[in-house]
């Protein structure tokens, strides 16, 4: 398995956004200025409406839900003609929305929050993940039973945007990052941890968790720091949108969510079958089945955790965006307080489970 294909967008997003933006700005939007018919499905003789769905990263099962919704034909019931771009080190979601690349996309809301303060004319609609899927991960040798113990440790991120939940922790517990604890730069894959070369590391519970499982370390001999459990959780995938889009395609944008939302509710309930619809896009010599299948599961338990009602998919929690825009304010992500009135909208969701 190619550790890199399975990283989602560990990129240095913001370094890229100007270059990347003029460069993409011909690209034309996918079904930009159609309306959806009032009814499910398209209107007798009417074209599907066309919108791109741009992912964060390569095909797996972190976006289950948006390929299940396309296998079992849930867009096209909709009257929508959905085209799913794969990401990639070099594709920054945001930047294809804004650009017209693409309609709709899918990033961390931190990122979301950064390039809106850009000034690119984004605007979440539906939040798809309600917890984060961020570990700290050590060997019980290391000595790090509780959050406290990190002081005096080496610990990995893979940083460029994806530190900032840690500094929020080492914040939380007193700790300067530059003197209490070695914090370091992690690659892409679990070498270095699976080395002893980091006392902890950072993991994603659906990806590089799974990665140390896979490689024979038992549950058994790990400790895990939950950010979810430690307070300084931070929002993931969520969908959001082009706003001058977004203007003229209000129904369209709701069909789409109400049929993703119906995708990710039927992948938490077939897994399997998931994965083989994912299977289908994934690049054969990128990943396994069974690694794709362990990761479903993990997902689901983000998309929908223990005591949430899948009937609530999608939806926008204020209190828990507040957080992740709070901690992304407090370590530098956007300079000023986001407006939170703008960032996001609940009112596609709305439309979409009326």
């Amino acid at each position: 398995m190619k550790m890199g294909m399975t990283r989602r967008g560990r990129r240095g997003a913001l370094a890229k956004a100007g270059a990347a933006l003029a460069m993409a700005a011909a690209l034309a939007a996918c079904g930009n200025g159609q309306e959806t018919p009032a009814a499910g499905g398209a209107a007798d003789g009417a074209a599907a409406v066309k919108i791109g769905l741009q992912l964060k990263w390569v095909p797996q099962a972190q976006f289950a839900g948006y390929y299940m919704a396309l296998e079992k034909g849930y867009y096209k019931e909709e009257g929508l003609d959905v085209d799913i771009l794969p990401g990639g080190p070099d594709i920054v979601p945001e930047q294809q929305v804004a650009s017209g690349a693409a309609d709709i996309g899918v990033d961390w809301v931190a990122s979301l929050l950064a390039h809106q303060e850009q000034g690119l004319p984004l605007v979440e609609i539906a939040q798809i993940y309600q917890k984060s899927g961020l570990v700290l991960v050590s060997k019980k040798s290391a000595g790090i039973a509780a959050a406290a113990d990190l002081k005096g440790k080496k610990v990995g991120n893979w940083m460029g945007g994806n530190e900032f939940e840690l500094l929020a922790l080492f914040d939380k517990l007193g700790l300067d990052p530059a003197k209490d604890v070695q914090f370091a730069k992690q690659g892409f894959t679990m070498d270095q941890f699976l080395a002893g070369e980091l006392d902890a590391a950072s993991a994603m519970t659906y990806n590089e968790y799974q990665v140390v499982l896979e490689q024979g370390i038992p549950e058994s001999e790990l400790n895990v720091i939950d950010m979810n459990e430690e307070g300084v959780a931070m929002l993931e995938d969520n969908l959001f949108a082009n706003a001058d889009w977004l203007a003229d395609n209000k129904e369209a944008a709701a069909k789409f969510v109400r049929a993703s939302i119906k995708g990710w509710q039927e992948a938490i309930q077939q897994p399997e079958a998931a994965v083989d619809a994912v299977m289908k896009a994934a690049e054969a010599d990128s990943t396994s089945r069974d690694h794709q299948l362990k990761m479903m599961q993990e997902v689901a338990k983000l998309v929908a955790p223990d005591g949430f009602d899948p009937a609530g998919i999608g939806k926008i929690d204020e209190a828990a965006f507040k957080q992740t825009a709070d901690i992304a304010l407090q370590f530098g992500v956007i300079s000023k307080a986001a407006d939170l009135g703008a960032a996001y909208t609940t009112e596609i969701y709305d439309m979409a489970v009326k």
